[in-house]
């Protein structure tokens, strides 16, 4: 920032002029002297500064009227009363009112006057740093800059995000694997009211079963071996923030019961304590099951199920968003680019084809990964069919997601069989329980067909 300006307002011009010259021997600070409450309220009104010093008697005001209009006019500003009233009932009532500081006028003030300001300076650069945090996290957590996307699926998605940072509701989010469940969990964390508090995440599938009581709730000291400290647990550090339970579909029936004991509460102990505490965070679930299948299988509790399922968002597979697919890949080519100092890459037409032919199992994550090899692999400017790797794990599994014609799921079927045999027909044929002049076939109508063409193993 630039100098720190600091009005004196003071009817004792030979002592005004000495706080001005004391404060003015730190070269950050730009001071205005004013003698009396009108033709201070007048400037403060165009040029309003980062701190005041206000005299509590005035020729034309009491310090107490000019105060309320200071704090009327800019509640958060920094004003130290300076007063040769040493009244302390005085000073309290002050404080009361908003001033950020009593000052009484003594041999020493101009040296406590100094620190008093420079203090002051400190903490106002810091809450304007905490300022732009909080406006860069907004920006960064805006729903449409999160969530890359201009199809009918996410602006659905978009609708019920909106609707969920209005109030305190229990969200619910499913979807498969890697469409973005934990982004948007944070992105309505961070647009919500609770966005100044923790945004606290746990993997329910990534802990051990006999773990997870003490992650959730936290233990005392001795609770079990190996316990040497108390530990705080994830609810106390989502206390009026957020709590994201992520997989919560492969929860412990027992956990289940303790969980919904704290939902239904409001509180909870630690492990190895006796004593409850009351716990305020907003829980979001996520999870690429279906819960209302799992209860009716028995494997999650029905009174949990329908205290947790709140606002139920679905996340669209990837395969399902349409042109989504090149607006994210472009997305992921720019930030590629931009965290590795390389120039931006363009996708040609028939990168993109092969790219909206794909089915994404693996979903958004998959598509980043894909996007940032081509990257890699692409020897100019532009991003070749060649360059785009598909890896999927499970072709088979893969192929069926797919919507395709009998032939076209033979073709398929034959060139993922031919690719694992290293194109021993032979073997294929045997494999298949098919004759040898099946393939042949099969390959041979291949090449006469241009939709056949375009379809790619994975």
């Amino acid at each position: 920032m630039g100098s720190f300006k600091i009005f004196v307002v003071e009817d004792d011009k030979i002592l005004a002029r000495r706080m001005s010259y004391e404060l003015e021997l730190n070269p950050d600070f730009e001071v205005s002297t004013f003698y009396d409450g009108d033709s201070f309220l007048k400037h403060f009104r165009e040029e309003c500064p980062d701190a005041v010093t206000l005299d509590y008697l005035l020729p034309d005001s009491t310090g107490s009227d000019i105060l309320k209009k200071i704090l009327d006019f800019k509640p958060k500003l920094p004003v130290l009363i300076v007063s040769g009233q040493k009244d302390v009932l005085t000073a309290i009532n002050l404080l009361k009112e908003g001033a950020y500081d009593y000052l009484v006028k003594t041999d020493d003030m101009i040296k406590k006057l100094r620190n008093i300001m420079a203090n002051i300076r400190e903490k106002v650069l810091l809450e304007r740093k905490v300022d732009v945090l909080e406006k860069e996290v907004g920006r960064k957590y805006r729903f449409d800059n999160l969530i890359k996307g201009k199809s009918k699926p996410i602006l659905d998605v978009f609708e019920l995000m909106e609707k969920a940072v209005r109030s305190n509701i229990t969200i619910s989010i499913s979807g498969e694997t890697g469409t973005g469940k934990e982004l948007v969990a944070k992105s309505i964390h961070y647009n919500s009211t609770r966005r100044k508090q923790a945004f606290v995440a746990i993997n329910v599938s990534a802990i051990p079963k006999d773990l997870i009581e003490s992650e959730l709730f936290g233990y005392e000291k001795g609770a079990f071996t190996g316990a040497n400290q108390n530990k705080s647990g994830k609810f106390e550090e989502a206390h009026k923030g957020t709590l994201f339970l992520d997989e919560i579909g492969d929860m412990t029936l027992n956990m289940q019961t303790k969980l919904l004991r704290v939902l239904q509460d409001g509180e909870f102990s630690r492990l190895g304590s006796n004593k409850t505490q009351k716990v305020d965070c907003r829980i979001i679930i996520a999870t690429h099951k279906n819960l209302a299948q799992e209860v009716k299988k028995g494997n999650f509790r029905e009174d949990l199920y329908y205290r947790l399922l709140g606002l139920p968002i679905f996340l669209p597979p990837l395969r399902d968003r349409g042109n989504d697919i090149t607006i994210l890949a472009q997305h992921f080519i720019q930030n590629f680019a931009e965290e590795n100092d390389m120039p931006v890459k363009e996708l040609s037409l028939a990168a993109i084809q092969r790219l909206n032919e794909y089915h994404f199992p693996g979903n958004i994550r998959e598509l980043q990964a894909i996007i940032e090899l081509a990257m890699v692999l692409s020897n100019n400017d532009i991003i070749q069919p060649t360059d785009i790797n598909f890896n999927s794990v499970d072709g088979m599994h893969d192929l069926f997601l797919k919507e395709l014609t009998l032939k076209e799921y033979d073709l398929q079927i034959v060139k993922i069989f031919l690719e694992k045999y290293h194109n021993d027909i032979p073997t294929v044929a045997e494999r298949l329980d098919i004759g040898k002049s099946t393939i042949y076939r099969i390959l041979a109508e291949e090449k006469k067909s241009p939709k056949a063409k375009s379809l790619k193993t994975t």
